[in-house]
């Protein structure tokens, strides 16, 4: 099912420069940053859930634009050729529901790869596209465009401090290594994260952190349940703080 674009208001709007023009959000956004297996994902779907609101995996994006690299055979160490390839590629935002989950999809020449960016052919790639200066700013574009699909909750690792700065709804979530890696290994993957830790806090285009005035959240030794319901807790709190 797709979704349509909405103009529902939010209980406070912010307000943000972009492109020397002043903008309104005219809907809330929940931006959700953290480490690789900080639960992001998983949370952020739970809480879309329970507020009815849209779900944006800002590294589905990064993915699928490396997977679209590969199958053109770019050479993704390439800078130039990897910031000329995303200045090129013809795509578009869709908001499909899913067993009632709305959530932003980018369609490539209208294809949505949604196994292809799960490979680890792909996820190689993806770290490299990611530090691009010229995708990044190509990406937060794209990922402002989604407030077009109404009240967002958006995961990523700069949407607090990049993407979305002007939010009032900003969250970190992160978990010792050895708990994040052990979560890792039960889905099957054996990735450094120490590594992909320094890659994203250390690039020079966005780079992870915290964001000024982000709730964060340790759930090293939580479930998602319990995890989900804070951040819940903390959204309810700070918008009856605005009514």
């Amino acid at each position: 099912m797709i979704c349509l674009p909405t103009e529902r208001p939010a209980p406070k709007m912010a307000v943000s420069v972009r492109q020397n023009e002043k903008q309104i959000l005219k809907n809330i956004v929940i931006a959700i940053d953290g480490t690789s297996a900080s639960g992001k994902s998983t949370n952020a779907k739970l809480v879309a859930r329970a507020l009815g609101y849209v779900y944006v995996d800002t590294g589905a994006m990064y993915r699928t634009l490396a997977w679209y690299c590969l199958k053109k055979r770019v050479d993704v160490t390439e800078e130039k050729a990897v910031a000329t390839t995303c200045r090129h590629w013809k795509t578009k935002l869709i908001c499909v529901e899913n067993n009632g989950l709305r959530a932003v999809r980018l369609l490539v020449d209208d294809y949505f790869p949604e196994t292809e960016i799960r490979t680890p052919e792909t996820a190689a790639a993806v770290a490299m596209v990611a530090a691009v200066p010229k995708v990044r700013e190509w990406m937060k574009k794209t990922q402002r465009d989604c407030i077009q699909f109404g009240n967002l909750v958006m995961e990523g690792r700069d949407i607090g401090t990049n993407v979305f700065p002007e939010t009032d709804y900003k969250f970190y979530l992160d978990a010792k290594l050895e708990e994040r890696s052990a979560r890792r290994a039960a889905d099957g993957v054996n990735e450094n994260l120490a590594a992909r830790d320094q890659r994203d806090s250390q690039r020079k285009a966005a780079p992870l952190m915290i964001a000024l005035g982000a709730k964060v959240i340790d759930n090293s030794k939580l479930t998602s349940e319990q995890t989900s319901g804070l951040l819940l807790a903390e959204i309810h709190k700070r918008m009856a703080a605005v009514i």
